[in-house]
């Protein structure tokens, strides 16, 4: 029996319109192969207009609040006073609040509902919020409260993102080189920030609205799509595990290992909340993550702005030429969770690749500060190494490690955790993540040698919650290294 192709008739209804669009248009089956293609391509995208989004408000900054910056701009009230700068840091955590909050609501709505709802419907609201924070140009709003209000309830929706889209990834990929694949995979969020910069950085010469507009305009379409194409699961398509928890293609052969492993079937409860917080390692990574987010968003919100107000060699960078500049941290980015990811692997060892890369990223974070300003070279240069060592254990965290422990042993009676495991990870991170702007914005008054001493800090504390995981992983090594051979 074909698993697809039989199941085409009955439940044509219960797979995605484009899906069986496709079915009507090629002559053959779908093979499982192209559904995980179309799964990597829709995810990737889904989750970089995400992003996208989040980096606006760090390339308008310097437009919005143009004091010593050594521009031409007016700024815009009410940012364009001397509390600017902390009115957009209150902006900021209000955004990354409302995102952590509702990130652990939106893990577990999604264990339970259709994520492809949850996603497409996320997709388009946050479109629709992002777009509204320009529009406050067109209609001359300049009440702090608007943009407060838009900007907590654009938080809200992005919640909706990462906890589906890793879900969806872990229902169609299995353990094998999980580190690897999900680091390349990962590469959406620097992607996606960077698009995000160049696009709304393009756009400033028109006016900072359509900085906001144009992204969410195509978050919206991109929401559309992935409500006709994006298959959640196999069984979503028909495809079905066999007696030994495996998916098998027609002539009966492994075609990808399951997410569980020994499971025989898929079981229907979800993982409860507080269950999922008592999952050995959840808790650590957890807090591994909100210092590395706090470090990682704090570039994310006020890179640009640094940039731009800071003078390298004896010059200030126009808004525009800062923003485009700024992408660099999240290339480096890029090579980061991929080469945490493939270490990973390759050692076997989720925490200590974490945290090494925690504890290297505190002298770059050093040397970026205090030779960035030399030359456009060096600033360059630090500023992706930068982004290797800070973005590469955000990245291994958010990913392989959730996927990993949504999966974990200790779960005897649900195989649905990977969405309340990767909203409690990644929600706790994201606290992190709405203090560091906040305070950036406060401790930047002071000076920024003060910002990045905080940075530093956050820093070494991301790598010490992992000490006894690491410790663990080390004597692992060892009493496996000194073991004879069998």
């Amino acid at each position: 029996m074909d698993p697809v192709g039989d199941l085409q008739s009955e439940t044509q209804c219960s797979k995605p319109r484009g899906i069986c669009l496709l079915h009507r248009i090629k002559s053959s089956d779908i093979t499982f192969r192209t559904y995980q293609a179309i799964v990597l391509v829709l995810t990737f995208v889904s989750y970089a207009s995400y992003h996208a989004t989040r980096k606006l408000t760090s390339i308008v900054k310097s437009v919005l609040d143009p004091k010593e910056s050594g521009q031409e701009f007016s700024g815009w009230a009410p940012f364009n006073n001397s509390d600017g700068t902390v009115m957009l840091g209150v902006i900021d955590v209000a955004f990354l609040s409302a995102y952590s909050i509702a990130m652990y609501f939106a893990g577990h709505l999604g264990d339970r509902i259709d994520l492809r709802i949850l996603l497409s419907i996320g997709m388009v609201l946050t479109a629709v919020f992002t777009s509204l924070f320009g529009v406050g140009y067109w209609l001359d709003i300049h009440s702090f409260t608007y943009y407060l209000v838009v900007q907590l309830l654009a938080g809200v929706f992005q919640s909706t993102g990462w906890p589906s889209v890793l879900a969806v990834m872990g229902n169609w990929f299995g353990k094998n080189r999980r580190g690897l694949i999900m680091g390349i995979w990962n590469a959406n969020t620097s992607i996606g920030s960077i698009a995000g910069s160049l696009i709304a950085s393009a756009l400033l010469k028109y006016s900072w609205a359509w900085s906001f507009a144009i992204p969410g305009i195509l978050m919206g379409c991109l929401g559309v799509i992935v409500f006709l194409f994006l298959p959640v699961s196999p069984e979503a398509v028909g495809i079905r595990r066999d007696g030994d928890g495996q998916f098998r293609s027609q002539e009966n052969n492994i075609i990808e290992e399951t997410l569980i492993g020994g499971e025989a079937e898929v079981k229907e409860e979800a993982v409860g909340f507080m269950e999922a917080w008592r999952i050995p390692g959840v808790a650590l990574f957890a807090l591994c993550l909100f210092f590395s987010k706090l470090v990682a968003y704090t570039f994310l919100y006020w890179l640009p702005f640094y940039i731009s107000h800071t003078a390298i060699d004896g010059q200030y960078l126009s808004n525009s030429t800062a923003g485009i500049l700024s992408t660099l941290f999240d290339v480096g980015g890029v090579f980061g969770g991929i080469l945490a990811g493939h270490i990973s692997d390759r050692l076997n060892a989720r925490a200590t690749t974490a945290a090494c890369f925690t504890y290297c990223a505190i002298p770059a974070l050093l040397f970026y500060h205090t030779y960035g300003s030399l030359a456009l070279s060096w600033n360059a240069t630090h500023m992706f190494i930068v982004g290797v060592f800070v973005n590469g254990p955000y990245a291994l965290i958010t990913t392989a490690v959730s996927a990993d422990l949504g999966a974990h042993s200790s779960l005897k009676r649900s195989s649905r955790a990977m969405a309340t495991v990767t909203a409690i990870i990644n929600g706790t991170g994201s606290i992190g993540a709405a203090i560091g702007p906040l305070l950036a914005g406060y401790v930047s008054t002071l000076s920024w040698g003060a910002v990045f001493g905080m940075l530093m800090v956050a820093a070494f504390m991301a790598g010490l919650p992992l000490t006894r995981l690491v410790v663990a992983e080390v004597a692992g090594k060892l009493d496996g290294a000194s073991r004879p051979p069998a």
